[in-house]
């Protein structure tokens, strides 16, 4: 069966920030527990005094980073831009300011911004990327170099040029130094195989994932792995709460597995499903989208 890619048909328009991003009809803000919301707004307390006392490029950043975890996407990229302005040779703000053109849809802005940032970072050694919030383990997973790469393949992914995807997510995986990361990269990588209908490829990529892996915070990429692997049906890894962040991510994995084998019409009830729950700036999200736009 020939799997179609997935085409931007959204109408382009100016905006405030960015010339040609396209204007998305809603922009929606994170569902987060009061719990997780209190801690955000706490940070992001932190980080405002912060930049507005230094204006350094680490006040910046995590400025940024700490409004858009509170669903100010618009916001967090004129702050980005605000860092670019300011230090036009720091990788890292092309590489946060593309991850939110991505949130709000705008593919071919974040495209040119991850394309800048894995320009600035060539020839220079990588570092660590702290999370916004730790993890169960206090251990980071993921580098910048890793990240402008895995972004940047993700963005060519949902523009349907799976070529470029491919060569950003073959980048990723050579910076994917840990677990968590190379099993994220992984998942990725063999999705774009297959939509390049290099089913043996993909197949061989999945195999050199082992058993047992000790995971930090990405067992829903593995046990996607182990579905393209054989060793999980998608019954195992579906389930019926449409507003977990898990869902959107496996949901669109097992979709996109259903497309493989010729069954479009559960890939796409499995796609109605993720956008019809709350997890709108999730990447499963932002692709089931892409794919229900297609058809």
């Amino acid at each position: 069966m020939k799997i179609l890619p997935i085409f931007v048909l959204l109408a382009f328009s100016s905006v405030v920030f960015a010339q040609g991003c396209p204007d998305h009809p809603k922009i929606v803000e994170p569902v987060l527990s009061e719990n997780a919301r209190r801690i955000y707004e706490t940070k992001l307390a932190e980080a405002k005094a912060d930049y507005e006392k230094n204006r350094t490029a680490d006040a910046i950043i995590w400025f940024g980073r700490r409004v858009a975890y509170l669903g100010d996407y618009k916001g967090a990229i004129n702050i980005f831009t605000e860092g670019i302005a300011k230090f036009p040779k720091d990788a890292r703000f092309y590489r946060h300011r593309g991850h939110r053109f991505i949130t709000i849809r705008c593919f071919d802005e974040a495209i040119k911004d991850f394309e800048t940032a894995a320009k600035l970072i060539k020839g220079k050694p990588d570092e660590i990327e702290p999370d916004g919030l730790p993890n169960a383990r206090n251990i980071p997973t993921s580098t910048l170099q890793s990240n402008i790469f895995y972004h940047l393949g993700l963005a060519y992914y949902l523009k349907g040029n799976f070529k470029k995807a491919l060569k950003a997510y073959q980048q990723c995986l050579k910076v994917s130094k840990n677990n968590d990361m190379a099993v994220a990269t992984i998942h990725w990588l063999y999705m774009t195989l297959r939509r390049l209908g290099k089913v043996k490829e993909a197949e061989k990529t999945v195999a050199q994932v082992e058993d047992n892996l000790d995971l930090i915070e990405n067992d829903d990429y593995y046990k996607l792995i182990k579905l393209y692997q054989g060793k999980l049906k998608p019954e195992d890894l579906l389930t019926n709460d449409v507003n977990s962040l898990g869902n959107a991510s496996v949901g669109y994995g097992a979709g996109n597995w259903f497309l493989y084998n010729g069954k479009r019409d559960e890939a796409t009830k499995i796609f109605r499903q993720i956008t019809s729950g709350n997890q709108w700036a999730s990447f499963g999200f932002i692709a089931a989208e892409r794919e229900l736009k297609m058809n």
